[in-house]
């Protein structure tokens, strides 16, 4: 094909993904992950540094290793601050870039040079990309993708011509993209499945020797990288060991149930994408038997299928293994986080169908004029269809509200989309909304842990601090003690709970729940801080000062601490102490005029 039409292809796909996704610039970050990963992470805030490096190799962010994607928020830190603008430009930019590569890299993959447009520009516009384009904190989806094409492209080139340099491009490039994200662990399988199709590596002759090349050789070359992936695996496992489950455990049966409607439902989505939202919460009492046997036999059906036109129609059956192996690391078989499934997680495997339905069409036009003629009509209808509907998903992004709100539109139980919007409604003290917002969280909702639903012990727990601030102490006080009920381990609930207990004039019951407060894992300066503060007003200055000495050993840099300590050393006739603590809190904090004054009248004594 001449370098002309190429360049006006790739004209059409940047035109469109600005044209879908420029409004972004516009949008704000979104308090959902956005703030773990960017604007509240000080790794990344704190720019490009030799220390922010090699935190972002040797500790996990927001959960999870990815070491590339953290580099590249710190580099947006550095280049634009926080300003929003510029974060989600870098996003816009890698999905344009992939859009771009997986055109060329299927063209060179099967000389195909429309069909390979095509897919490309499915996968540009699609209203499923919106969650992975629009949201700053899904950098890592973009930025895998990019380097997962590059990997596509450089195995092409090897493939074509085996060579060491080549294979070690490969590699590289691989290792980059687990770096960004782990779900490319899979992409050594992928390959292999084009080795079979459209590579025919397991058929091709060698130049210098008319015999087929052993299939052994084939699957040997992705050992190294297998390797890779499963290192990269582990290191993932590691890093999430924290947030593996939520309550109870999903049973094995429920994972897989959900795994296969997820697959049924992400196929739906591709040919109806409507009704999308940030979050698809799971049933309350699971999902029918009926429909998860269903689900499992549609994916069997299409198994089959696709199996008995392999050899006719090799690229159904890639296609297929494609989009399955691509979802498996996110289909909750291990349970991290709550929702059913995700507009995300179908970023790469959804190519798969693509490429496989792409071709099936255009065979079909082939040998059927009518149906030519037809191609060329519905081709780029879908595209403009698909394009209208992903801009109206992507101004749903514009900030945390009108994400959330979004979220309840689509399924208004969602018990998710209604704390985030209370959270919200909180901070910006709408309270009577916060509370209608908690109260529908648990409307229909037994109190029962698990781990496929937001927890109730949190959802009271928050509920209570509502109620509070309408000053109905009396329902706080029993939304904090159900939460604890359900959660012994609270250690927000009972603090909550002293502190409602304290002003409500119960001191020693507040007291005994600021200890249990203290005493739950993992040790937390505030705890000790809040202890502290209630034995002093309660006249146990002794163990008041023992309280704030051990929050000052978790958090030696806190001046209001240490000023704290100070006033309370001087109650306890500790007067050169006490001069010592003012002085640090000071040396902390200069600019606080009660510090000034509680040294100035040590230095009197």
């Amino acid at each position: 094909m001449a370098p002309r039409s190429s360049l006006l292809i790739c004209a059409g796909l940047t035109s469109l993904v600005w044209l879908i996704f420029g409004q972004t610039l516009q949008h704000q970050f979104v308090a959902y992950d956005d703030q773990n990963y960017v604007y509240q992470n000080p790794v990344v805030t704190g720019g490009f540094t030799p220390s922010g490096v090699h935190a972002a190799f040797t500790q996990p962010q927001a959960r999870n290793w990815h070491p590339l994607t953290t580099l590249s928020h710190m580099l947006d830190a550095q280049l634009y601050g926080l300003n929003p603008a510029g974060h989600h430009l870098t996003n816009l930019l890698l999905h344009n870039g992939a859009a771009v590569l997986l055109f060329f890299t299927l063209r060179l993959m099967t000389g195909a040079t429309w069909r390979s447009a095509f897919v490309a520009a499915v996968f540009a516009v699609h209203p499923l990309r919106v969650e992975s384009v629009a949201w700053v904190a899904e950098r890592k989806d973009v930025l895998s993708a990019f380097f997962f094409m590059v990997t596509l492209a450089m195995y092409a080139r090897y493939a074509a011509r085996p060579a060491v340099s080549r294979y070690l491009g490969v590699t590289i490039a691989f290792a980059l993209g687990l770096m960004a994200k782990p779900m490319l662990v899979t992409l050594p399988l992928i390959l292999l499945a084009l080795d079979y199709w459209p590579l025919q590596r397991f058929e091709r002759r060698e130049p210098q020797a008319q015999t087929k090349r052993p299939i052994p050789i084939v699957i040997l070359e992705k050992v190294p990288l297998l390797l890779l992936s499963f290192a990269v695996g582990v290191a993932t496992l590691i890093a999430q060991k924290s947030t593996v489950g939520y309550g109870e455990q999903t049973p094995l049966l429920s994972r897989l149930g959900n795994a296969s409607i997820a697959c049924v439902t992400y196929i739906k989505q591709m040919f109806w994408p409507v009704d999308l939202a940030v979050f698809y919460p799971q049933p309350p009492n699971g999902w029918p038997s009926a429909t998860v046997l269903s689900s499992i036999g549609l994916l069997t059906l299409i198994s089959v299928l696709v199996a008995q036109f392999r050899k006719a129609r090799p690229y159904l059956i890639v296609g297929w293994s494609w989009y399955l192996v691509c979802l498996l690391p996110t289909l909750g078989l291990i349970p991290v986080g709550l929702q059913a499934h995700a507009d995300r997680y179908t970023y790469l495997p959804q190519i798969g169908l693509y490429t496989a339905l792409t071709w099936l069409a255009g065979d079909l036009a082939s040998r059927f004029s009518q149906a030519r003629r037809l191609w060329m009509v519905i081709g780029p209808v879908a595209i403009l269809a698909l394009s209208c509907l992903a801009w109206a998903q992507t101004s749903s992004w514009r900030n945390t509200e009108t994400l959330w709100r979004r979220a309840i539109a689509v399924s208004p139980n969602n018990d998710v989309a209604n704390y985030n919007l209370a959270l919200l409604a909180l901070d910006r003290d709408r309270i009577d909304e916060a509370v209608q917002h908690l109260q529908s969280a648990l409307t229909g909702r037994n109190d029962k842990e698990t781990a496929s639903h937001l927890s109730p012990a949190l959802l009271r727990n928050v509920l209570g601090i509502a109620l509070a601030r309408k000053g109905r102490h009396a329902d706080a006080i029993a939304e904090y003690r159900k939460a604890i009920e359900l959660r012994d381990y609270f250690a927000d609930a009972y603090t909550n709970l002293a502190t409602a207990l304290w002003a409500k004039g119960d001191r020693s019951e507040a007291i005994e729940h600021f200890r249990k407060a203290k005493d739950i894992p993992p040790e937390d300066a505030r705890s000790h801080l809040r202890l502290a503060m209630a034995l002093e007003r309660a006249g146990q200055t002794s163990e008041a000062i023992t309280e704030y000495r051990r929050a000052l050993d978790l958090d030696p840099r806190n001046a209001r601490t240490h000023y704290l300590l100070a006033t309370a050393l001087e109650a306890a006739g500790k007067s050169e102490e006490a001069r010592l603590e003012a002085a640090r809190a000071i040396e902390l904090d200069s600019s606080q005029v009660e510090f000034k004054a509680l040294q100035d009248q040590l230095n009197k004594k």
